[in-house]
């Protein structure tokens, strides 16, 4: 059984910071040819000039809401690598939404951020995968692997957070209902909902509020905050041939956070 990602082309949205550029960076480490995708291409530009020379690693910066921004993504992964194996949806955005005080307009952008990019990009790049399997007859093994990032918001009642976890919880339905449908040409679908990590958002946030911290460690079982890192190994997995049985599955990785679920304790 193997856990290498050596030598497959990876999409991963949202990569210019945070968990998505954690990923990238990690998959460029294990070997992966890496297109990162953001709509800051400043910092994307940035990573690729920083990267190690025998690293394959390519950007292609674009708002990823726009249905063109996509189909130019997915020509520009195969000009570069001729192939695309592995789709991590990381782009993903948090906005506060009080239930009683939400616009619309809130809800519907946190929707089309966090679920329909996602969506969007799993078909277009799924069609590739099945075109790709003309090429592999007699291969029974896997076609390619989809990883959606969620959140432990979507099972979690948090006051300050009704757009997000809406949007998440739909993103898990959507891993699912994906996954029993490209099931038959052999693509897998999965998720990694996850608690607090420490990326660089999360330092400001701890920064500013001098109790988040001991807040989130004192709600998690294992009493620390993840590095990207362990996300980013769980992610590997889900997209490696040894993960060739798992499908449909949400993976929580967040150090034992939803074990214990107390409605006001700090989702990030």
């Amino acid at each position: 059984m193997s856990f290498s990602i050596a030598g497959k082309t990876a999409i991963i949205t949202g990569a210019a910071n945070g968990v998505g550029l954690a990923i990238a960076r990690h998959f460029a480490n294990k070997g992966a040819n890496v297109m990162l995708a953001d709509i800051d291409e400043e910092r994307l530009s940035q990573e690729c000039d920083n990267a190690d020379e025998d690293s394959q690693i390519r950007y292609y910066a674009g708002d990823l809401r726009e249905k063109l921004t996509m189909a130019n993504l997915l020509s520009a992964t195969l000009d570069a690598f001729d192939r695309v194996d592995i789709l991590v949806n990381g782009s993903r955005q948090m906005l506060p939404s009080d239930p009683l005080d939400c616009s619309d307009d809130t809800v519907m952008q946190l929707l089309n951020q966090n679920l329909m990019t996602a969506y969007r990009m799993s078909q277009l790049v799924a069609r590739r995968m099945i075109k790709q399997a003309e090429k592999q007859d007699g291969d029974d093994g896997q076609l390619g692997a989809i990883v959606n990032l969620s959140s432990i918001a979507a099972r979690r009642t948090h006051p300050d957070l009704l757009g997000y976890s809406v949007s998440c919880a739909a993103l898990d339905q959507m891993t699912r209902s994906m996954a029993v449908a490209l099931a038959p040409e052999r693509i897998r679908v999965n998720a990694v909902a996850f608690g607090s990590v420490m990326s660089a958002s999360l330092k400001d946030s701890l920064k500013t509020h001098k109790t988040y911290r001991s807040d989130i460690e004192d709600h998690t079982p294992l009493g620390r905050i993840a590095a990207p890192r362990e996300l980013a190994e769980a992610v590997q997995f889900l997209s490696c041939d040894g993960a060739g049985f798992v499908t449909g599955q949400i993976i929580t990785v967040d150090g034992g956070r939803t074990l214990l679920d107390p409605v006001a304790a700090p989702a990030h």
